[in-house]
């Protein structure tokens, strides 16, 4: 049984028990309205089994033919019930669940609850009153906010907004089964029957996603129309976009990102546990990694070539916890110029220099120095894993996390499976990745593994299209209005265009335009030129740039916007093919998912592989 009833007195207690989430299946509106039907229930209480009170609807039900009850309908039948109905918020009140809570009569919740509406990362509006009664709640401005972001708040936010009527830090049961008995007798107090603040919505950036513009508008339509015509554009509004290609595009990532989790040959093997991490090389991908592990709750040793440079390390991690942290987290921070301070670490990540010969010395050293069981970590972004962890005595050790800058926020990490690794190993990497909040990706060994070996196909044909006739403006341009936040060039000077110089040079690469940018001193943002000038920070076409394109072209012909987004997203896809047809990738999704988290792919177009299958692609 997925929904418990039980009585205290007069009140019936309704405990949603559906694992993992609660979620809002079609067994559990059954029995909530079975639940408010109860002809001698005087009061009802709505909470959730475990950490959760309700996670949401059962998303695998989108694509099925609907069945009754309906969750509007059922809300509706719950807010208009002649008996008072408590909802106790034991933990995440997502989606329907939150949308549940607002339909009830008065809204109790734990101090560690929280609470969001996050359709719009699904493509889509809540769709069972959530436009219409969190206004009637907490305002115009308040409701868009949390609505059209898809921000998720903490009780305390929560409970001065007026979303919540009360925070109980004691026994959330008895208080909300007394509270449902101090209401019997008295009218319910109903969310629809409230007058909308007057207000104005916030303004987003939607960058071409329709369901936030949707929320924004249902949200304002909640101050000029009642509750019933409010729900049923709204109603008709979630159909509609639950049919529309972003929101297929955007459950493909849901499902894609719950897909990367299962590893072949992982099934039953458990992760080691971790309490040091150690972390070589303080610069800015260290100081990243070291704040988020921090974050996560590990001690850290961290460790550089001297007690200066370490020093100096220490201020990074310190610059970024002024930014933003958990306060005390740096009391887990310990920072060395001696590489034995790594002796006690459970896990070592080298983030020093991307030189071969410079890693495969210190794993060499760490050989010496680490425990037995400690887990060996190399963060580089092109070199062979394998060759580092054959320069060492337990290879089996070794494994890939490659982190993307800056550490600390870029969600994505690349989990790379060496020739050696153990399952056990591998499963760790996993776990510490998650643990840091970061979304894992497990892939094989190749130069650049997934995501540098899609972007530099990427790279290859903006070349491609500057000889035939784009410009940077141009091309940058037709890939913002597809839906990337920055174009490729302004991507390549936010980089810096010497780093992927001094690469060409050392791979004794072929010659490309940009090597005669870094040759006239274009090395991006940092030096002020780049593919674009750079003036009291303002980016402007480069008629020096211009020029160059010019002289190094054979011929010359206008190319249109959609040529150019065709022809990118196609080496992509390419690309992609590639790297699935030599086992680097396990699957075409976990290929969306590192474009769309490490490369900023817009996620409402499903990534390059999941868009090929489209009819508008």
């Amino acid at each position: 049984m997925s929904v418990k009833t039980s009585r205290d007195g007069g009140v019936l207690i309704v405990v949603i028990d559906n694992p993992p989430v609660n979620a809002l299946s079609a067994e559990v509106r059954r029995g909530v309205r079975d639940a408010l039907a109860d002809p001698e229930a005087e009061a009802i209480v709505v909470i959730g089994a475990g950490k959760t009170f309700i996670g949401g609807a059962d998303i695998r039900e989108f694509d099925q033919t609907p069945v009754e009850p309906h969750l509007p309908d059922l809300l509706l039948e719950m807010e208009n019930l002649g008996k008072p109905v408590v909802t106790a918020l034991n933990g995440a009140a997502l989606g329907g669940g939150l949308e549940t809570a607002m339909a009830a009569h008065y809204r109790l919740a734990a101090p560690t609850a929280t609470l969001a509406c996050p359709e719009v990362k699904l493509g889509l509006i809540p769709g069972a009153g959530g436009t219409q009664r969190m206004p009637r709640l907490i305002g115009l401005a308040a409701a868009s906010d949390l609505i059209a972001n898809g921000r998720t708040i903490g009780a305390e936010e929560a409970l001065k907004l007026g979303l919540i009527d009360r925070i109980e830090s004691g026994d959330l049961r008895a208080a909300a089964i007394a509270q449902a008995r101090s209401m019997i007798g008295a009218a319910p107090s109903r969310t629809g029957d409230r007058t909308v603040a007057p207000g104005e919505p916030v303004a987003i950036k939607a960058r071409g996603r329709i369901a936030p513009q949707e929320a924004i508008r249902l949200v304002a339509l909640s101050a000029e129309m009642p509750l019933a015509e409010g729900l049923a554009e709204e109603r008709e509004t979630f159909l509609r976009l639950r049919r529309s290609p972003q929101s297929a595009a955007l459950r493909h990532v849901f499902f894609a990102e719950r897909a990367s989790a299962k590893v072949e040959g992982l099934e039953g093997v458990a992760p080691r546990d971790l309490g040091v991490i150690g972390i070589v090389g303080l610069g800015l991908m260290g100081a990243g990694i070291a704040h988020a592990a921090l974050e996560a709750g590990y001690r850290v040793v961290a460790v550089d070539q001297s007690t200066e440079i370490a020093a100096k390390g220490k201020e990074r991690i310190e610059d970024l916890y002024r930014r933003r942290g958990t306060p005390g987290a740096l009391d887990r921070l310990s920072v060395s110029g001696n590489l034995g301070s790594l002796a006690r670490a459970d896990l070592v990540i080298e983030a020093v220099f991307d030189d071969l010969d410079v890693k495969t010395t210190l794993f060499r050293r760490l050989d010496g120095i680490v425990k037995p069981t400690a887990i060996l970590a190399t963060n580089t972004s092109y070199l062979d894993p394998d060759r580092l962890a054959a320069a060492t005595a337990h290879p089996e050790r070794v494994l890939g996390l490659h982190f993307f800058s800056p550490a600390h926020v870029m969600r994505l990490v690349e989990v790379v499976r060496c020739a050696a690794t153990a399952p056990d190993v591998l499963a760790t990497g996993l776990a510490f990745a998650k643990k840091l909040g970061k979304l894992p990706v497990v892939c094989g060994v190749t130069e650049g593994f997934i995501g540098n070996r899609l972007f530099s196909a990427y790279r290859d044909e903006t070349e491609r299209l500057l000889q035939d006739g784009a410009l940077p403006q141009r091309i940058d341009a037709a890939m913002e209005e597809y839906g990337f936040a920055m174009g490729p060039f302004a991507v390549f000077d936010m980089a810096g265009l010497d780093i992927a110089w001094a690469r060409r040079k050392r791979r004794n690469a072929p010659r490309v335009l940009a090597d005669t940018l870094c040759e006239a001193g274009h090395f991006g943002q940092k030096s002020g030129r780049g593919w674009y000038l750079y003036e009291n920070g303002q980016r402007r076409e480069d008629p020096e740039v211009t020029a160059m394109i010019a002289a190094a072209r054979q011929d010359s012909r206008d190319i249109p916007a959609s040529e150019i987004v065709s022809r990118l997203l196609a080496a992509l896809r390419e690309e992609g093919k590639k790297l699935l047809a030599e086992g680097i990738a396990a699957r075409a999704g976990d290929i969306d998912l590192v474009m769309i988290h490490g490369y900023g792919f817009p996620a409402h177009k499903g990534g390059p592989m999941f868009s090929a299958e489209q009819p508008d692609e």
